[in-house]
């Protein structure tokens, strides 16, 4: 009895596992089987592969052939597997040696003509692969930039299931196509790739919004703007990406991991800028979190991992979706539950909501164009519920702008020279935290700033919460901010004025 085995790598969420294939041709009926927990798409599997390796010149048995993918107990899904499910039945055959497989990571999607297309979540497979001592892969050449990126790995490329049957010295009848997408190897360089940014010098105005995105920038906190229509809200946060602290190679590869499974790396490339999100605001629970049949894919929460996830409008999202929010604000990860298992997903973003003060949006300021009556607006701002607004640091006005400035020197401050600010505070904030391991002062425990808060900055924070100005939260969190100021000053502990501009930060009403 002969035994064809492969290998492959599955995916629950962005961990990563190894799946051992082994295939078996026994006598009966011409039957083709997969068994180990596949899902509808790795059942059909069955026809491509067939067809695929009839495309190159192999004659498939007439009889039954079994194809088991271990372990059992671990739902498998998509189409990547297909290449090692081929490479299994030929090693079982006899086409190739049994034995040529061994320790070799097989990926790959196959076509009914035989040709091998690209797969999504290469980038977190290989960097599973590496991990775990599996330096041999196969992968898609349509997959070749990609598979590039990952140090530590020896990645053989093919673009038909016969090339597959050439690398291991069996003959095979096939033609490639160049015209074929799965076999284009004009990718861009994912190496180099940058998304533009704009720049928040191109914002007129808004001194004080800008302001406080550098705080949060600088601190890892989150942002509530509200303001009228027209004022900017939006193009302050779109720029806000360009003033953050670079992403570091290993958050690099973290957020490229989490784009190479939804499939848009391609797009982005490998980038030190932080990752922005803007789900509308009609978005659904799943769109947010995550969800899908089988096993859930990743959310805008998620895809929002390590940069910004920007809600306008942010009374308009339905209650239910907002609520979810609060567990990934909290613990930066989100668990997905469908009904063949649990994904989890990081979920470690800064949340930037921007608002109307009311539905029409000119309840500002003397409220003349207001047309909304006095319950709509209290319902419009409720939805924002009172836990949701206690989890924004701060809360900051956009208002109008009166006059524009058309002298050169009444172009704002570049989003460069704001970034050097905010990576000096995250650098003196990581020093500070070096035993600790939190890597900002948004992630500081409240002991630990209860027990490193200078008296006379405690003493203004327990006025605010003698006053009722703060929750126990909101306490924390101004001395958060407090922090962050103290390091953008460049002063080693906050003082009652920082404390008293971060209290400020986080209760300022639009006027």
């Amino acid at each position: 009895m002969v035994i064809g085995n492969a290998l492959s790598v599955g995916l629950i969420g962005l961990k990563a596992f190894t799946i051992q294939l082994q295939a078996f041709i026994s006598p009966g009926l011409p039957y083709f089987s997969i068994i180990g927990l596949p899902d509808a798409s790795l059942s059909e599997a069955r026809e491509r592969v067939k067809s695929g390796c009839a495309a190159s010149g192999f004659t498939w048995p007439q009889t039954r052939v079994t194809v088991n993918m271990s372990p059992a107990s671990l739902p498998k899904r998509g189409s990547s597997h297909d290449l090692a499910i081929a490479a299994a039945v030929l090693s079982a055959s006899g086409v190739v040696p049994h034995d040529c497989m061994v320790g070799v990571v097989v990926l790959g999607e196959v076509n009914l003509d035989g040709s091998v297309h690209a797969i999504d979540g290469l980038l977190p497979i290989l960097l599973h692969a590496r991990d775990a001592g599996l330096r041999h892969v196969i992968v898609p050449r349509a997959n070749r930039d990609e598979a590039e990126l990952v140090d530590g790995v020896e990645p053989r490329y093919v673009s038909h299931v016969g090339e597959l049957m050439e690398m291991f010295g069996a003959h095979a009848a096939y033609t490639l196509r160049d015209e074929d997408p799965g076999i284009a190897d004009g990718r861009a360089d994912l190496g180099t790739m940058a998304m533009p940014v704009g720049d928040m010098a191109e914002v007129v105005g808004q001194q004080p919004a800008k302001r406080a995105l550098e705080v949060a920038a600088a601190g890892g906190h989150h942002v509530l703007m509200v303001g009228p229509p027209g004022t900017g809200k939006t193009m302050l946060a779109s720029r806000m990406p360009g003033i953050m602290a670079p992403l570091d190679e290993r958050d690099q590869f973290e957020v490229a991991s989490i784009r190479s499974l939804c499939g848009t790396l391609g797009a982005y490339g490998i980038t030190d800028v932080p990752p922005f999100e803007a789900p509308h605001h009609t978005a659904t629970v799943p769109a947010l979190v995550g969800g899908g049949s089988g096993i859930g894919k990743p959310g805008a929460v998620t895809r929002a991992h390590r940069g910004v996830l920007f809600m306008d409008e942010a009374p308009e999202f339905a209650p239910r979706a907002l609520q979810t929010l609060r567990e990934p604000l909290e613990s930066g990860v989100v668990a997905v539950s469908r009904s063949k298992g649990t994904a989890i997903y990081p979920a470690s973003f800064q949340l930037v909501m921007a608002a109307n003060p009311c539905p029409c949006g000119y309840g500002y300021g003397t409220g003349e164009r207001c047309t909304c009556r006095e319950r709509d607006r209290i319902r419009y701002f409720a939805r924002l519920s009172g836990p949701i607004l206690d989890r924004i640091d701060i809360q900051v006005p956009v208002n109008p702008i009166s006059r524009i400035g058309v002298a050169p020197t009444a172009r704002g401050e570049t989003s460069e020279a704001v970034r050097a600010r905010v990576v000096a505070a995250r650098d003196i904030a990581r020093r500070r935290f070096a035993e600790t391991g939190w890597g900002c002062n948004a992630q500081a425990s409240g002991t630990w700033l209860r027990a490193h808060t200078p008296t006379e900055a405690l003493d203004v924070v327990n006025e605010a919460l003698g006053a009722q100005r703060l929750s126990l939260r909101g306490a924390d969190r101004s001395m958060r901010l407090a922090w962050t100021l103290a390091d953008l000053a460049g002063h080693g502990r906050p003082d009652a004025n920082d404390m008293t501009e971060a209290i400020a930060l986080r209760t300022k009403e639009l006027t």
